[in-house]
């Protein structure tokens, strides 16, 4: 689970960008591409008809329909029903509106990762395999937030407060490693930032070859879950982590 800065029914974490990352939308696009806030916007209140969120809504309905690289300040601003100009009033340029969206993606990875790590109850083994589920099933049901948070052109050290929602959702992997590794003897635990990034680049992998909503999706003998579920297995067998605990 982890900024870099990339299913309608398919399931699917951004390294620290510094690191990753629910802020409830209603929006809630059926297709998903992949793809990133601007130095120039302030966070303000939403409310529903505001040009702002318009703005927003339509940006995620682009990304979902075409992708990020299709995505332009103007055709967002075509659809919310406002002049090419309005946008800048809220946005300095388009980098600025997509990492807003990609922000928004991260508050909502998080708020899901933290959901399912659920205070590592009932153990911490449990729910860490539940960490990788909710990965994927955030990648499959909000495409196009999965889609800006990772394919845009957009860098997330570029606008700090996309960096920072991208830090929280990787720390709640991070923190799940360290937890997970506390019953080994000191020598013995690995590093919880390289465990919690090959944990995130493993469930990325999956998330981006498996759970894509176009044709570009790999077939797959299994569901996504299953796979993911036997590699982390794997992965804490080799780290003397067998089974539940």
């Amino acid at each position: 689970m982890g900024a870099v800065a990339q299913t309608p029914q398919t399931q699917c974490l951004t390294p620290p960008a510094s690191g990753w990352l629910w802020h409830p939308s209603d929006v809630k696009p059926r297709y998903m591409t992949w793809s990133g806030h601007g130095g120039g916007f302030e966070r303000r209140g939403y409310h529903h008809g505001n040009l702002r969120e318009a703005l927003m809504e339509a940006a995620l309905s682009l990304i979902a329909e075409s992708g990020p690289a299709a995505f332009t300040i103007s055709e967002a601003a075509r659809r919310a029903g406002v002049s090419p100009a309005a946008p800048y009033r809220h946005f300095r340029d388009a980098d600025a509106l997509l990492a807003e969206v990609a922000l928004r993606g991260f508050e909502r990875l998080a708020e899901a990762l933290t959901t399912a790590w659920n205070g590592a109850r009932p153990d911490p083994v449990t729910a860490f395999e539940r960490l990788g589920r909710a990965y994927l099933a955030f990648a499959r049901n909000e495409p196009a937030y999965y889609a800006a948070m990772f394919e845009t052109r957009v860098a997330a050290e570029d606008y700090p407060p996309l960096a920072v929602a991208g830090d929280r959702a990787f720390r709640v992997l991070r923190e799940a490693a360290e937890q997970v590794t506390a019953s080994l003897p000191k020598e013995k635990r690995p590093p919880s930032l390289m465990m919690a990034l090959h944990v995130w680049a493993l469930s990325h992998g999956i998330a981006s070859l498996f759970c894509r909503p176009d044709r570009a999706r790999r077939k797959l003998p299994m569901s996504p879950e299953d796979l993911l579920e036997a590699g982390v297995l794997l992965y804490l067998q080799g780290l003397g982590l067998g089974g539940r605990g």
